[in-house]
């Protein structure tokens, strides 16, 4: 028996829960072909990309509404496409606000639909459960605290963890990561992460590079690392370095953000998936995020949750200190990390911390996203 599979990942991150994904359904099914939207991992597991998926990496509330047209003309040719040639199911991989979207219009057409990472509704936009009820026939969720809403809400759902708490193991060895990435076994390294997103670079990578020149100053000690997504996101922060500290003892790395993490001591990251692998990676981190200004003032009115960082939603408390919007200024960022590097103590009881929750996620996701989805076939 052949399954054929359409699946829309909108960025890296689910690039790679959907190479997961078809990873393990083909261990389960053996036959399975897979078409829609996916990045270098999905492609590289067997995915027909009909599309760029860079051009589904946008983010914010205002910021999509001018790539408006070229996203409908996208989703539009995705549903003719799966219309034409229907898939046994659709997954849509995050994404929800273009996702969504097509999955109502497949599931009215007759086609099994999956959405695979929950959308964002326990914080904001709540009245999206009763869109996500109509659009799909199962949710399958990476957090424990967001199958308990779908449940409440009658919404078919499963939690499966998180791939990534899988992948990583609870122990690393940062001796090693530096060896790899020929770096100083002895220095003490700061890693600036700002993010995957063009809008990330734009927003964060100017305050990231200032905060490194701030804690320079302050200790000419301290080494700083980086790792793009691709080349083109690295020549962009390496613009921002040279401009504003051209003298900073900075290696560039592309496409090796695990091992920057682990080689770092203090991790400064902007709100996202990083934020997780810096904590399953069991990294002190300062998270920070910017955005519009009219997006954030929207968003301030919408979002009802106390902490943006995953670490601290998980957690649900403080773990690791945040700034968003004009709290993001260097000599705070500085002085968080001066913080973590003054007081052992406080990283031994963080990694501990990030150890159980760690354990909490670690479910053998993908073969469990794998085997719901078969079952519901």
């Amino acid at each position: 028996m052949t399954i054929n599979l359409g699946m829309v990942a909108g960025e890296i991150s689910g690039d790679l829960l959907g190479a997961g994904l078809i990873h393990s359904l083909k261990k389960l099914q053996h036959n399975v072909n897979v078409t829609g939207i996916g990045g270098s991992e999905m492609t590289a597991a067997g995915c027909h990309s009909l599309y760029d998926i860079e051009r589904l990496a946008v983010m914010g509330l205002v910021e999509p509404l001018r790539r408006l047209p070229e996203l409908f003309k996208i989703r539009q040719g995705l549903y003719a496409h799966f219309l034409h040639k229907k898939p046994d199911v659709f997954v849509g991989i995050d994404a929800p606000d273009f996702n969504l979207g097509l999955e109502l219009k497949l599931h009215k057409a007759g086609i099994p639909t999956v959405h695979y990472v929950s959308p964002s509704v326990w914080a904001w936009r709540k009245k999206r459960i009763h869109k996500i009820a109509k659009a799909t026939d199962l949710v399958l969720t990476l957090f424990p605290f967001e199958l308990d809403f779908y449940l409440q809400h009658g919404v078919p759902a499963e939690f499966v963890g998180h791939p990534l708490a899988d992948k990583i193991p609870f122990e690393n060895d940062k001796l090693a990561a530096r060896k790899a990435l020929g770096l100083d076994e002895d220095a003490t390294f700061i890693a600036l992460l700002p993010g995957s997103r063009r809008n990330e670079i734009h927003y964060l990578a100017e305050i990231f590079v200032k905060t490194a020149k701030y804690c320079w100053e302050q200790n000419p000690t301290l080494k700083f690392i980086t790792a793009a997504a691709n080349d083109e996101r690295d020549l962009e922060f390496q613009a921002h370095c040279k401009r504003i500290a051209p003298n900073l003892p900075i290696h560039f790395f592309v496409q090796r953000s695990h091992e920057v993490m682990i080689a770092a001591d203090v991790i400064v990251v902007t709100s996202g998936t990083a934020t997780l692998e810096a904590m399953l990676w069991k990294r002190p981190m300062i998270i920070a995020y910017r955005m519009a200004n009219l997006t954030y003032q929207i968003a301030k009115y919408l979002v009802k949750i106390p902490f943006i960082g995953l670490p601290n939603l998980l957690a649900n408390k403080m773990l690791v200190p945040e700034f968003i919007q004009d709290a993001v200024q260097p000599n705070k960022l500085g002085e968080a990390i001066f913080d973590f590097l003054d007081h052992p103590e406080k990283i031994a009881k963080l990694q501990n911390d990030f150890l159980t929750i760690h354990q909490q996620l670690r479910c053998d996701a993908s073969n469990r996203a794998a085997a719901a989805i078969l079952k519901l076939l």
